[in-house]
């Protein structure tokens, strides 16, 4: 195992410890966040520079194990933290957790990734090659792939590691302040489907629609 290996394997054990230290069981789900959303609401009010530590962390440590419960996690930083806080706050953590699971794929599970995943790798393996980081661009404003996946499969790619950070921050900031725009509403939701207002299936239908319009607008600054 070298260096770079062994690095990444230590941060990944430190995410898995502050998973299981930071995540009590039955905290992800809708009911337990609504339930512990006031005591939340008020330990950020009285310590709001190590909230936002312990949330990063948190965010962090799910979303690089790939631990369901991303989503609801988005929504409780839209209700706990202002937007231009919670914004920041949940970009950089989300992209963070997808570059350590990419990297782990790349220098822990690349055989396994190769042996499970074979068809949507050579899917992701063409796409990368004909549009390169643009392919990883529009999956990421159009999740035709889970968000696991994308990290795993773009492992055993050649996209380079500040590239798939600066694209995959880029690509997921659009619906990430969706998100965390209805977890404004986090108290009234009943289910997770309560979040599907017209006006939230409608922006996520203009999301859908950027990477068409970005590509024909290249197209065009290219044809001149």
């Amino acid at each position: 195992m070298n260096r770079h290996q062994l690095s990444l394997l230590v941060i990944l054990i430190v995410c898995i410890v502050a998973g299981f230290t930071l995540i009590p069981r039955d905290m992800l789900s809708l009911n337990a966040l609504q339930q512990s959303h006031q005591a939340l609401s008020a330990e950020w009010h009285q310590h709001p520079l190590l909230g936002a530590v312990l949330y990063f962390a948190l965010y962090v440590a799910v979303s690089a194990l790939s631990i369901p419960g991303a989503a609801l996690l988005t929504l409780l930083g839209g209700s706990l933290f202002p937007l231009w806080i919670a914004i920041p706050l949940v970009s950089f953590a989300s992209t963070l957790g997808a570059l350590l699971a990419m990297l782990a794929s790349r220098y822990l599970l690349a055989n396994w990734v190769c042996g499970r995943f074979p068809r949507q790798m050579a899917t992701v393996n063409a796409g990368i090659a004909r549009d390169g980081a643009f392919y990883l661009f529009a999956l990421r404003l159009m999740p035709l792939l889970p968000f696991f996946l994308v990290n795993l499969l773009a492992g055993v790619t050649r996209i380079g590691a500040m590239r798939y950070w600066w694209v995959s921050q880029l690509g997921m900031l659009p619906a990430t302040v969706v998100y965390l725009n209805a977890g404004r509403e986090l108290g009234n939701l009943h289910s997770l489907q309560d979040i599907l207002s017209p006006g939230l299936l409608g922006a996520f239908a203009l999301i859908g629609l950027l990477p068409l319009v970005s590509r024909k607008l290249l197209a065009r600054f290219v044809q001149h």
